[in-house]
Parts: structure tokens; sequence; C-alpha cells
């Protein structure tokens, strides 16, 4: 979940049309600052030569990273992996491929992988744009998962929210026939932006009307119990592959 709730005044680009989706590169993220501790390094040390994958530009093969043949869901953010170790766990059938860049949240991942046992997930620490544009194929990909990338409150910020056409037809299209992309947010504006712009994706159908209920595999995490206790809504949007 790359949320960082910035909402820094600072930006001196934040007005400017470079900024733009559609001027500058895009990228699924905003680098934070944060430690790594004791725990995560040793993570990093004994698991992240058999969990981490290294970003290339070339095709990345599925059966080899895992060591199997099994339905792939890649997830973008996952924050401090809390939500990710859950979901991995619950649905051994499937493989996760996981995009962060924050490097305590790589590690945090990590040391749940070694602590549960889980398998199924591998790490790419890297921007998930160029994963996608690089590394992943057409159709290749049973599911996606956003879950509370970073909501960009002020008005004049909207423009650097994640969930754009843009970014949204290139997930479409890695997306099997039937595959899913599922979001998540706290943030009602941002989670009426996510219904409009994945409504006017071509590729892709609502499974609910309007906002779905919460599927049984994403957990309530820390975060999101936090929110809920304060009065603060989640909405979840799940399309899938026509």
């Amino acid at each position: 979940m790359p949320d960082t709730r910035s909402d820094s005044d600072s930006d001196p680009t934040s007005d400017d049309a470079s900024a733009h989706p559609l001027h500058r590169r895009l990228k699924s993220f905003v680098r934070r600052a944060g430690r790594t501790t004791d725990g995560q390094a040793r993570a990093f040390a004994e698991l992240g030569p058999l969990f981490l994958l290294p970003y290339s530009e070339q095709t990345l093969d599925f059966d080899a990273a895992f060591g199997r043949a099994a339905p792939t869901v890649l997830e973008i953010g996952f924050g401090m992996g809390e939500a990710t170790a859950h979901i991995a766990a619950l649905l051994p059938e499937k493989n996760f491929l996981c995009c962060e860049v924050h490097e305590p949240g790589v590690g945090a991942l990590l040391k749940r992988i070694g602590e549960g046992g889980l398998q199924n997930v591998r790490i790419c620490a890297h921007d998930a744009v160029d994963v996608i544009d690089h590394m992943l194929q057409p159709g290749s990909l049973a599911g996606v998962h956003v879950f509370f990338p970073d909501p960009w409150h002020k008005k004049r910020h909207n423009k650097r929210r994640l969930i754009q056409p843009e970014f949204v037809h290139k997930l479409a299209v890695r997306l099997a026939p039937g595959g899913y992309l599922h979001c998540a947010t706290d943030w009602q504006p941002y989670a009426e932006q996510m219904l409009e712009v994945l409504s006017g994706e071509p590729l892709l159908r609502n499974t609910a009307d309007g906002f779905a209920p919460q599927p049984a595999y994403r957990p309530l995490t820390k975060f999101e119990n936090r929110g809920l206790k304060l009065g603060h809504g989640v909405w979840d949007v799940v399309f899938e592959r026509v």
C-alpha cells in the first residue's frame, strides 16, 4: 500500500503541467524515509536471495521465478506487507508478485515470509510501472491488487494519484480474460475517482453495482482498523477483464 499521506505545499512542481502523468514519467510511488530494523536487515541477508527478483527489461518467466506454474497476482505497493502475507497464506494456490520501493517495507515482508514459511511470494523492489512495462506480458496476470495508494488529498495534487486512465489501461492489458483488478482506499473522493476511471476502461467490467463488498481475502490491517475507529470509511472497487 504505497500510502505516504504526503500533503506538502512545498513541492514547486505541484501545479506545473509537467507533473501530470501524461506529461512526465509515470511512477507508482512516492519515496519516503524510514529505518530498516535489525530484524528486517537479517531478513534481507537470509531471505533476499530466495525471494527478491531483480528488475530487468526482459519478460519475467513466472514459472521459473516461482518454481511452479500457478495463477499470478501483481500487488502494487504493499507497505509493511501485513495484508500481503495474510493473503498469500490464505491463497497458497496463487503466486504473488509484489512491487515496493520502501526498503523497510521490503524487509518487513521478507521477515513475514520467513515467519510464515511462505513460498508463493516474490518481491521486485522497483517501480511497478517499469515492471509492468518491461517484465509483464499482455494477458499474463490473474489479478492485480492496489490497496490504499496515496490519496493526494488536495485537489491540485489529484493528478498525482496512481489510478489514472493511462495506468489502468496498462493493467487491463496485462490481465488475462476473467482476471481482476482490485483497488481499495479509505478516502471517498479517491474511491469515486477509482470507480470512474475503471468504469471508463473498455477492457474492464464492474463485478458489482458500484462499489464492491470487501472480498474475503482482504484483511483489515492495523492501518485500516485505525481509520475505521476514527470514523473513516473504506471502499473496494473490483473490476474484471472482459
